[in-house]
C-alpha cells in the first residue's frame, strides 16, 4: 500500500528552525521527522513512499541521495577505518517517489498532483508530514476496509493548554474547564483513502474543506478516534517538546522499537561495497534508465 507524504510546505509557525529547510526535514533527535514517520509506516510494511514536494525539495532529495546508516544503526568500525560494517539498515527495502507539486499548493493539489503514481492502488495512504503517533495502524485499516467509506482520518484530542468556557445569557459564565476534560476531537491526519477520492477532488480545492464536504453529505467520511499519543511539531514549543522525550528516551511512537531482536554480525554489510553499489545504479539510471 502506498503513501503519500505532503512535506512541501513553508512551515512558517516554525520558523525557527524551517527557515531553510522544509519543515518535514526539521530533526528530532538525529533524523528529520519525515524519517520517523516514514520508519512508522515501514514497520507495519508499508514502504512505498510518495513525497510531494515544495518548498526547498532539493533539500529532502539530497537527504536520501546521501543517505547515510550509520546515524541510526549499530555498526563495527575497523582497519583504521577502511571498512565500515552495519547491523542493521532502515531504508534498504524503501521504495521513495519524488514529485515536485509545486511551491504554493494546498494539500488537495499536491494529492492530485501525485494521482498518475497511484495507477492501480485501490487504497492508499496519505499524511501531513508534521505529525507522529503510536496509532495500531492494522487496526485502523481493518476498521477502514470493514465500513463503506471512501476516505478516513484519525481523529485525536486537542492536548493545547487552554480552557474552554460556557456562556450563559447575560455573559454569565455556566462552564470553565480545560480542554482535555471537553470531548473534543480534531483531525490527527494519518489518513485512509480509496482511489474514488479524485472524484471528490476538483481543480485547486483544498482537502478538508470541499472535498471533505462532498464525502460527509454523502456518509463515506470517518473518524477514527486515537486515545494513545499522537503529537504535532507545528510550533517551537512542540519541537521542544519532542526533543525532550527523545532525550530521555521516551519515543512512543517508535513502535519499531517494541520487539527488540538480537543483531546478527552475519547479516553486517559493507558500507563502502554498498554506497558503490548505489552510486553505479545511479549512474546507469542516469545513462537511460527510468527516473521518475
Amino acid at each position: 500500500m502506498k503513501v503519500v507524504l505532503f512535506c512541501g510546505g513553508l512551515g512558517t509557525r516554525l520558523r525557527e528552525y524551517s527557515d531553510n529547510i522544509p519543515k518535514p526535514m526539521v530533526n528530532i533527535g538525529y533524523r528529520p521527522i519525515i524519517w520517523h514517520l516514514m520508519k512508522y509506516y515501514a514497520h507495519y510494511g508499508h514502504t512505498d513512499f510518495i513525497l510531494c514536494l515544495g518548498y526547498r525539495g532539493d533539500v529532502i532529495k539530497q537527504y536520501f541521495l546521501n543517505y547515510e546508516e550509520c546515524l541510526s544503526n549499530d555498526f563495527v568500525l575497523s582497519k583504521g577505518g577502511k571498512e565500515l560494517t552495519l547491523y542493521g539498515r532502515d531504508i534498504e527495502h524503501w521504495n521513495i517517489t519524488f514529485v515536485d507539486t509545486g511551491l504554493y499548493s494546498n494539500i488537495g493539489q499536491r494529492l492530485k498532483g501525485v494521482e498518475p503514481y497511484l495507477e492501480g492502488e485501490d487504497v492508499f495512504l496519505a499524511n501531513y508530514t508534521d505529525g507522529l503517533s503510536n496509532l495500531p495502524l492494522p487496526e485502523y485499516l481493518d476498521n477502514f476496509s470493514r465500513r463503506d467509506a471512501i476516505a478516513s482520518f484519525v481523529s485525536v484530542r486537542p492536548n493545547q493548554s487552554f480552557h474552554i468556557v460556557g456562556i450563559g445569557d447575560n455573559s454569565v459564565v455556566k462552564d470553565i474547564r480545560h480542554v482535555g476534560q471537553a470531548d473534543l476531537w480534531m483531525n490527527g491526519g494519518f489518513f485512509a483513502f480509496k482511489r474514488q477520492i479524485f472524484d471528490y477532488l476538483g481543480e485547486g480545492e483544498e482537502l478538508v474543506e470541499e472535498p471533505f464536504g462532498r464525502l460527509i453529505r454523502k456518509g463515506a467520511l470517518l473518524a477514527y478516534k486515537h486515545d494513545g499519543f499522537w503529537a504535532c511539531m507545528d510550533t517551537f514549543k512542540d519541537k521542544q517538546r519532542l526533543d525532550d522525550m527523545n532525550a530521555q528516551g521516551d519515543c512512543p511512537w517508535e513502535v519499531w522499537r517494541a520487539r527488540p531482536t538480537a543483531l546478527d554480525p552475519a547479516n553486517g554489510a559493507s558500507h563502502r561495497a554498498a554506497a558503490g553499489g548505489r552510486r553505479r545504479d545511479l549512474s546507469e539510471e542516469r545513462r537511460g534508465g527510468d527516473v521518475r
